[in-house]
């Protein structure tokens, strides 16, 4: 479902930081490839201040890979569930945008939003390890996704989540979100 992304030079390029391209040896993410100007908080590769993650093509879906800093905190040791939340809804939206651009033979992912989200905490997520979230789609229409979606750190499930993000058409206020 997930073939190798295409990677438009004027996308590249465009008031992209050139910097951040080197430091990624050339691996760029769905967001980097697709929304290089997105303020998200979550996954917005222009928000200074955001987590900015970076999920990459799998099998049905996607993973991402993300080191929670000293502020994404609880308590000492243990990472928010906002923070968990946050990056879980923001990579299954993705997972959602890649999947309706890949089933439909779009030249780029629809500007998709969450409808429903939930997350189940089954651990608590330790802080000063690397966590990686996979995520796969389970329903798919014409504008929709199901998305089930892992985080695991240290190789043990910390939550699980499912979420149903769907495309916005024009005149939805988070239509150009991504431009």
């Amino acid at each position: 479902m997930f073939p190798k992304l295409v990677i438009w030079p004027e996308l590249l390029y465009s008031s992209f930081n050139v910097t951040r391209l080197m430091e990624t040896e050339g691996e760029l993410s769905v967001q980097e490839i697709h929304a290089p100007n997105s303020i998200c908080f979550g996954c917005g590769p222009a928000n200074k201040e955001g987590l900015k993650i970076r999920s990459f093509p799998i099998k049905n879906g996607l993973e991402m890979k993300f080191l929670p800093s000293d502020e994404h905190q609880a308590f000492p040791g243990m990472v928010n569930g906002g923070i968990i939340g946050s990056l879980m809804d923001c990579h299954g939206n993705w997972t959602a945008a890649i999947s309706i651009m890949e089933e439909n033979n779009m030249n780029h992912p629809p500007c998709t939003v969450t409808a429903s989200y939930s997350i189940k905490l089954r651990r608590p997520t330790p802080f000063g390890t690397e966590l990686k979230i996979t995520s796969e789609v389970i329903d798919l229409s014409e504008d929709r996704a199901k998305v089930s979606m892992t985080l695991s750190a240290n190789e043990k499930i910390c939550a699980t989540g499912e979420g149903l993000f769907v495309a916005v058409k024009e005149g939805h206020p988070a239509y150009h979100r991504w431009n």
